[in-house]
């Protein structure tokens, strides 16, 4: 046994495992020519002793960083998204080579910019991003330079790329569906800005499920999800004032549902006798909202893990078009209870 004092190596480990150095080497990298058995042998031992590898010195020799950077991007409307995806990223990397590097994207400067840096240094053996575009660029140049990558979020690029997504167009229908039966006729959605992807799939669910409805319908051209909370609250206290206003509204972020809330009962209005919302829920905050608010949850941690355990897989080159996980809306009706979180199911897509 390896002395605390000393620095193990390599060597060290061979040792102790009888295996050859090349062996443990590769073991350690989680080369998929290695059994699993033996890479997870190698791997225990190497925590037991404290093994660390030396970054610089594998980065020359093998090019490789063991850096997977996050390209973290501006989510206002998610409460707590970016701690539940940093949370879902680092569990899938744990016990792994791989070290999580947050990489800022600033809202003033283009998406594409972090990506080029990343690329331009070498910085990250791969790297995720969020807040896909339908012509992504991001996707575009990694795609282009052959570098390893998965999105949270689709593109139309008509290419076959990584993601993990969450299903937007099932979660407005599903939203739509319970309004409806609730007895609301005239129903808003607010879109997220026309540039990211998931509008397309919010308008497109939330179209679907109206027109087979037969109810109303508006889709405000003035505000988005991104807008200031001020201006939500504007908004929806001018619509209620006008004829035929909405009764029934489908919020995609938790932020927007506040200002919502908060125009409603500054109106004299009661959620769930005179209108009703459903809101996506990515946090906790509206199990304590009183009365309670119908909520269809996204687990943004769990992306962040499903991100982190294809990216792996990517690397390790697995073909992109095999890496692609849908998540699926769960309800969390009122009347359904809040006291047990259902759990995520994920499943894969062509």
């Amino acid at each position: 046994m390896a002395r605390r004092s000393d620095r193990p190596t390599l060597r060290t480990i061979a040792e102790m495992t009888g295996l050859a150095v090349t062996t443990v080497s590769r073991a350690l990298l989680d080369a998929p020519q290695i059994a699993f058995e033996t890479r997870q042998r190698v791997q225990r031992v190497a925590r037991e002793i404290g093994y660390q590898p030396d970054r610089a010195a594998r980065h020359l020799r093998t090019g490789r960083t063991n850096v997977i950077s996050f390209v973290l991007d501006p989510h206002d409307e998610l409460l707590g998204f970016s701690t539940s995806m940093i949370s879902g990223l680092a569990r899938a990397l744990r016990d792994t080579q791989y070290h999580l590097v947050i990489t800022p994207h600033f809202a003033e400067v283009p998406s594409i910019d972090p990506i080029e840096y990343i690329l331009r240094n070498r910085m990250a053996d791969g790297v995720v991003f969020s807040r896909t575009e339908p012509k992504d660029p991001r996707v575009k140049l990694l795609m282009e330079n052959d570098f390893p990558f998965v999105s949270h979020g689709r593109t139309d690029l008509g290419v076959e790329h990584a993601f993990v997504d969450y299903d937007n167009a099932a979660f407005a229908r599903m939203a739509v569906e319970r309004l409806v039966s609730k007895g609301r006729r005239r129903l808003a959605l607010i879109l997220p800005p026309d540039r990211f992807m998931f509008r397309r799939h919010l308008r497109d669910g939330f179209q679907e499920a109206v027109e087979k409805s037969g109810v109303a319908s508006e889709l405000p051209g003035d505000i988005n999800l991104d807008s200031d909370a001020a201006d939500l609250y504007a908004w929806l206290s001018w619509r209620l004032k006008q004829p035929e206003p909405p009764d029934g509204m489908v919020c995609a972020g938790e932020v927007s549902a506040l200002s919502i809330m908060a125009a409603l009962s500054d109106q004299g209005l009661t959620v769930g006798r005179d209108f009703d919302l459903v809101v996506k829920q990515t946090s906790l905050l509206y199990d304590e909202v009183r009365p309670r608010i119908d909520a269809v949850y996204e687990d943004i941690a769990e992306a962040g893990e499903n991100l982190g355990r294809l990216l792996i897989r990517r690397i390790a080159g697995e073909r992109p078009g095999a890496l692609q996980f849908l998540q699926e809306p769960v309800p969390r009706f009122a009347d359904l209870g809040h006291g047990t979180r259902a759990a995520i199911g994920t499943h894969q897509t062509a």
